[in-house]
């Protein structure tokens, strides 16, 4: 098989791509404009593993997607190029719909055009739901607890995009189910919660798990600087690991015939739920260290709550998360500690 991953040189694409090389029985080709933090570091890594193909190319020229598609034929393209931090898209609106809304139609194009049997699967958000404003919340002492959706939240749910960032990953998920629906094509959509663990070069904005981690390692080391918590840290997530995540995605390669042109809300699912104030609970007792922090205001269109509901994809292709949150975040602070 021939796999193109957008992307690859991220934390979804480079974990993906490693899976990949490691089978040694396919074609790998990344294409990464290297423009992410920790990119170039982790296309270092994918190099020394084995044999890969890679493109210094931005999905937003649209004569670079077309070339690679129409050069290289993939059979499955994993769609994971993107901006990825709310606040970059409140700072640059157009720069954030350039990679996210247009450069996914550049991609699609060039799929329908040059390609038009491959698979196309997308990294989309829990976000094209918005603030989720008006559902039932109970507050409890460390966390959020949805009160009319036990399971976590369903498909179903009205798609209400906040923000720009909200907008054009919005925008790209119904672009890629619309191809499967006017033009045939083999699309399908994860609309991710929160995914962690090795590769992930976290940032403030972007991969919480991996950036609490960080600080907590840093404090557990001596270093005196507090971090920062947006709002009341009751904001739960479910959380996935990247062992899971990468299974999900080879899963859904395999089985595209019976997922395509539908979307599936992706995460740990409830019993991998996880508050910040819950997660710093956990981070505390695995390095025996008291953290310190200040609270700042929450941030714009933050939701309390996301918890994918996992029914849709178990039923598709019988994929469940297996990584317990308390094993895999233990896995995390390793990582992390090892490229401190």
């Amino acid at each position: 098989m021939k796999y193109l991953i957008t992307g690859g040189c991220g934390f979804l694409g480079s974990n993906i791509a490693s899976a990949l090389i490691a089978e040694n029985t396919h074609e790998v080709h990344v294409i990464d404009n290297l423009s992410r933090h920790g990119s170039e570091k982790n296309l270092k890594w994918l190099q020394e593993q084995g044999k890969l193909k890679f493109t210094h190319g931005d999905i937003c020229n649209a004569d670079d997607c077309n070339e690679l598609v129409r050069d290289f034929q993939p059979d499955i393209i994993f769609h994971f190029a993107g901006q990825v931090a709310m606040t970059t898209s409140l700072t640059n609106p157009r720069l954030d719909f350039n990679v996210n809304a247009l450069g996914t139609l550049n991609m699609l194009e060039a799929v329908r055009i040059h390609c038009p049997l491959a698979a196309v699967i997308y990294s989309s958000t829990n976000k094209v739901y918005g603030d989720l404003e008006y559902l039932n919340y109970s507050e409890k002492e460390k966390r959020y607890a949805l009160t009319d959706y036990p399971f976590g939240i369903p498909e179903y749910l009205s798609l209400d995009f906040h923000s720009p960032y909200g907008c054009s990953k919005g925008s790209a998920d119904q672009y890629i189910l619309d191809y499967a629906r006017m033009f045939g094509l083999k699309t399908t959509v994860f609309r991710h919660s929160s995914m962690y663990g090795i590769r992930q070069f976290s940032t403030s904005d972007q991969g919480w798990i991996g950036w609490f981690c960080e600080q907590a390692v840093r404090q557990s080391m001596g270093d005196k600087r507090i971090f920062t918590i947006s709002g009341n840290g009751k904001q739960v997530r479910d959380v996935l690991h990247s062992t899971d995540m990468v299974e999900l995605y080879l899963l859904a390669a395999r089985q595209i015939n019976h997922i395509s042109g539908s979307a599936f809300n992706i995460g740990g699912g409830m019993k991998n739920s996880l508050s910040i104030l819950e997660l710093i609970d956990i981070l505390e007792s695995n390095l025996k260290t008291k953290l310190h922090w200040e609270n700042i205001p929450e941030r714009e269109s933050d939701q309390r709550v996301f918890v994918a509901d996992l029914s849709k994809i178990e039923d598709r292709i019988n994929w469940t998360p297996k990584i317990d949150k308390n094993d895999g975040i233990k896995i995390m602070i390793d990582w992390v500690k090892s490229i401190y």
